[in-house]
């Protein structure tokens, strides 16, 4: 099985560098499944029914998000609706939505989790390694593999989760920052980690956003109203090649 696992799509600048770049990105690594972090598509900040829409015609399988998951209040007439747009488990009980899913394509399954760290992050989430226990238990035997997106800002917190959860998930996939990080390997038990698989949107912003919106904002300590960059854009992703016993074999960075 080959995963292709999409970076931070941010803004209209990054679901239009994900449409231009998807063909020649099936042409050359033949994914099987492809999955997204979506909870920056609407202008940098949640998502919307168009801009889902956007994204899954681009062909992705499945988006998952993160601390922005609520940011736009569209979002609470689809989540419950579309099995294929999930957010964090670890949000507390009777929160909208679903923290897994599980896609099927060509005989094989592969189950998505999406969980969210509480290290320097301003959410209020349940643990995400008790979480973790409890969602992999859920899933044995449910899915041929189980990918994580683990959406949050310590690297500490990120590495941890992968070991926690080493042999038991084919990749732990971490998202957030928006910087692709050189750290991609495979763990002793066979699970793929990444800190962080970066960002699609504007290369020439300041993690997506205008230079001079940001500068202004440290200089000044006044606030401001966050806008994309405009120019080049870039494609941060990884693929994930996943052994028949459903843990992986390799990860490789993508940069375009």
């Amino acid at each position: 099985m080959i995963i292709l696992f999409i970076g931070d799509i941010f803004g209209q600048p990054g679901r239009d560098m994900l449409t231009a770049s998807m063909p020649s990105l099936r042409d050359r690594y033949r994914p099987d499944f492809i999955v997204a972090n979506g909870e920056n598509a609407a202008a940098g900040r949640g998502i919307t029914f168009a801009t889902a829409d956007d994204i899954f015609r681009a062909g992705v399988d499945v988006i998952t998000m993160g601390n922005h998951t609520w940011s736009r209040k569209e979002i609470l007439n689809m989540i419950d609706a579309n099995s294929r747009l999930v957010r964090p488990a670890n949000y507390p009980r009777g929160v909208p939505g679903r923290g897994r899913t599980v896609v099927e394509k060509n005989g094989m399954r592969l189950c998505v989790i999406n969980l969210m760290g509480r290290v320097y992050m301003d959410v209020l989430l349940d643990d995400p390694f008790q979480t973790a226990d409890r969602e992999l238990q859920a899933m044995k035997g449910q899915a041929d593999a189980i990918l994580i997106d683990f959406h949050a800002e310590a690297t500490s917190e990120k590495l941890a989760l992968a070991m926690y959860t080493d042999g038991r998930a084919a990749a732990v996939i971490g998202t957030h920052t928006h910087v692709q990080t050189a750290d991609n390997r495979i763990l002793p038990k066979g699970t793929a980690f990444i800190s962080d698989v970066g960002m699609t949107g504007p290369a020439d912003g300041i993690i997506g956003v205008d230079a001079k919106i940001v500068l202004k904002k440290f200089t000044t300590s006044m606030p401001v109203q966050f806008e994309a960059a405009e120019g080049r854009a870039q494609l941060n992703a990884v693929v994930i090649t996943i052994r028949p016993d459903g843990l992986a074999e390799g990860i490789e960075r993508i940069v375009l």
